[in-house]
């Protein structure tokens, strides 16, 4: 079976349909499935694995979110059903993220060592 890298890089942008990421939900999804599948949070999605957010309050054009997204637990999901999930450390640093902010059990991986991360697996998605 192919060891399967999901990196998630754009931060979610807020619709009023879906009311968490995706590509998280998928990954959780193939998990469940028997998929082998990692997921690397870079960029602004580091910002998901920020415990105890709170999105209520959310407007768009004027209609307010009913069920707003937790990410966090999102993230805290995956960790539970046994998906690695790293975030770019410099990447936390560079939003003021300090390590006691994030969800436990979130990998740390450096930007020095993203090749072997990517080595690792056998496929990369990238969104």
């Amino acid at each position: 079976m192919a060891k399967i890298l999901s990196v998630v890089e754009r931060a979610y942008h807020g619709t009023l349909e879906e009311q968490d990421d995706t590509i998280l939900w998928m990954s959780h999804i193939l998990k469940n499935a028997g998929a082998d599948i990692s997921v690397l949070l870079r960029s602004n999605a580091v910002n998901y694995a920020v415990k105890g957010q709170d999105a209520s309050g959310v407007t768009i054009g004027g209609i307010p979110l009913s069920n707003p997204p937790k990410l966090d637990e999102d993230v805290e999901g995956l960790i539970g059903a046994g998906v690695d999930t790293y975030v770019v450390a410099e990447d936390v640093e560079q939003r003021g993220i300090g390590r006691g902010e994030l969800v436990d059990g979130i990998k740390m991986v450096g930007v020095s060592e993203l090749a072997d991360l990517f080595d690792g697996h056998d496929a990369i998605w990238h969104w």
